[in-house]
């Protein structure tokens, strides 16, 4: 599986972006959906996971902020990002934890990041 991250740029405090994360290969399918940040001098922080079964979680500096979501038939994942603040300012990593069919050993996928950057 390999994954291609797309839809960074630069935005306006209190604009919106969405992000892409289009996953390709076969055979597979997929457990969980992440996105990932991490800003200068920060660790990487988990931002939003969407599980197969529909359950989505967000860190409480996204809570209410970014949504994410999935579209199966395209196996692309959307990270909708809402009332952008300054500090949302990061390079954005997709991630999935996926499975070949019939198998249950989980592999993981990162795709190559992209750079949201939110002017104050």
């Amino acid at each position: 599986v390999q994954l291609q991250a797309s839809g960074g740029g630069l935005v306006q405090a209190g604009g919106s972006l969405r992000l892409s994360c289009a996953a390709s290969g076969s055979g597979f399918s997929i457990n969980s959906t992440n996105w990932y940040r991490q800003a200068p001098g920060n660790q990487r922080e988990s931002v939003a996971t969407l599980t197969s079964d529909g359950i989505t979680r967000y860190s409480d500096s996204v809570q209410g902020r970014f949504t994410i979501s999935m579209d199966g038939a395209k196996k692309t994942a959307y990270l909708q990002m809402g009332s952008l603040k300054a500090e949302d300012t990061a390079v954005y990593f997709c991630n999935v934890r996926w499975r070949y069919y019939g198998r249950t050993y989980e592999r993981e996928a990162w795709g190559q990041g992209t750079l949201v950057t939110v002017s104050s």
